[in-house]
């Protein structure tokens, strides 16, 4: 698995994206836009990997956008009919947007690691992973507003649910810096690190104990979890019972229970592969 913007491992079922140009400061030019969203969807149709880790390489996670994206513009975004521009570039917004949308529609969690700043669009992908940690340095901010534009790619919709709504309005507003101290009293950030090395490694540890769970209990946590944030009680009440009445199967508890008497690790089936849907009636 080649990229240029990041490298991408699975070992013991933990995958690990690193993003790889700390030169640039990692931005998220158009090769990046293109090869993101590829790679997590690949992981999950593979399904090899039962949780993955996003961490950086250099002084900073990542600056968000690049600059290339903003000075060297598609010239047809900004001529033509008012309303058919309008169009494409509300698809074209909504696009950008499904590249982070996938870190929440995977089977698997997904855990950001954060040294340095983490800036604009980088912001946005790190509210949508399930967990985030941080290094003592890092920093999270709303950077758009500074910029003059509104961001668009999730931050708005997703930190409201993850801090207080009045801090994260703070915070939008102002586009002042959310430095790890108070992120992590916010609630946004699960732990902080003296260091990138230190981060790394009891981040490796969280994701080994996610990946030695059952990855069917697992995956039903975090469909059950995403799906309780965004409707009622008595709703996600309700899509539970349905979810357990055809998910649950006594396999993976047996395994556990045996695992137990005999004093060693569970060994736990993967989910299965995802394949086109003639794909098995062509082979035939």
């Amino acid at each position: 698995m080649s990229y240029e913007t990041f490298t991408l491992s699975v070992e013991n079922h933990i995958a690990h994206l690193q993003l790889s140009r700390p030169d640039q400061r990692n931005s998220m030019n158009r090769t990046f836009w293109r090869e993101f969203p590829e790679a997590i969807r690949k992981l999950d149709v593979e399904a090899q990997t039962r949780v993955l880790v996003i961490s950086s390489t250099g002084k900073h996670f990542c600056a968000g956008m690049d600059l290339e994206v903003f000075t060297q513009p598609d010239p047809q975004m900004f001529s033509g009919e008012a309303g058919r521009r309008a169009e494409a570039i509300r698809r074209l917004v909504t696009q950008l947007q499904e590249c982070f949308n996938v870190l929440e529609e995977v089977r698997f969690p997904v855990i950001s690691a954060v040294q340095g700043g983490c800036i604009g669009g980088a912001l946005d992908l790190v509210c949508a992973t399930d967990m985030r940690f941080c290094t003592e340095d890092a920093y999270f901010t709303v950077k758009e507003t500074e910029l003059g534009m509104t961001a668009d790619l999730g931050t708005l919709q997703r930190l409201p649910r993850l801090i207080a709504p009045g801090l994260a309005r703070e915070l939008a507003y102002t586009a002042r810096k959310f430095v790890a101290v108070e992120a992590l009293a916010a609630g946004f950030v699960n732990q902080v690190y003296p260091s990138q090395d230190e981060m790394l490694e009891g981040v490796m540890r969280t994701a080994q104990q996610i990946a030695a769970q059952s990855p069917l209990a697992v995956t039903g946590c975090k469909q059950m979890i995403n799906y309780a944030r965004d409707h009622s009680v008595a709703d996600s009440l309700s899509y539970m019972a349905t979810w357990q009445s055809g998910m649950f199967q006594p396999n993976d508890m047996m395994q556990t229970f045996t695992a137990k008497m005999s004093g060693k690790a569970p060994e736990f089936d993967g989910l299965r592969a995802i394949t086109a849907p003639l794909q098995k009636a062509e082979q035939q």
